[in-house]
C-alpha cells in the first residue's frame, strides 16, 4: 500500500510540474503582482507559477509537522486534566 501511495503522489506532482512547464512556455507575458499597496517588478507568469508551486509543496510538507506538534500538546493537556479528578 505504501508503494502505491508513493507512486500516486509522484504522478500527481509530476502532472502539476508538467502543467506548470507547459503554461510557462506558452505564456511568457510579464506580469506584476499586487498585494495591498506593494507591487513587484514585472516577471514572466511561468516564474510566478513555479515559485507558487514550490511554496505550496514546501508548505504542504511543513503543515503536518506543525499540526502533529499542536495535536500532541493538546492531548498532553487533556490527559493531565483527567489525572487530577477527585471523587
Amino acid at each position: 500500500m505504501n508503494t502505491f501511495t508513493n507512486l500516486l503522489t509522484s504522478l500527481i506532482v509530476a502532472g502539476w510540474v508538467s502543467a506548470i512547464a507547459i503554461i510557462s512556455v506558452q505564456n511568457y507575458t510579464p506580469i506584476s503582482i499586487k498585494f495591498l499597496t506593494f507591487q513587484s517588478i514585472q516577471i514572466p507568469i511561468g516564474i510566478v507559477l513555479g515559485f507558487s508551486a514550490a511554496a505550496g509543496v514546501i508548505g504542504g510538507a511543513i503543515a503536518p509537522i506543525i499540526f502533529r506538534g499542536y495535536n500532541s500538546q493538546n492531548q498532553n493537556e487533556e490527559s493531565s486534566e483527567d489525572d487530577d479528578v477527585d471523587f
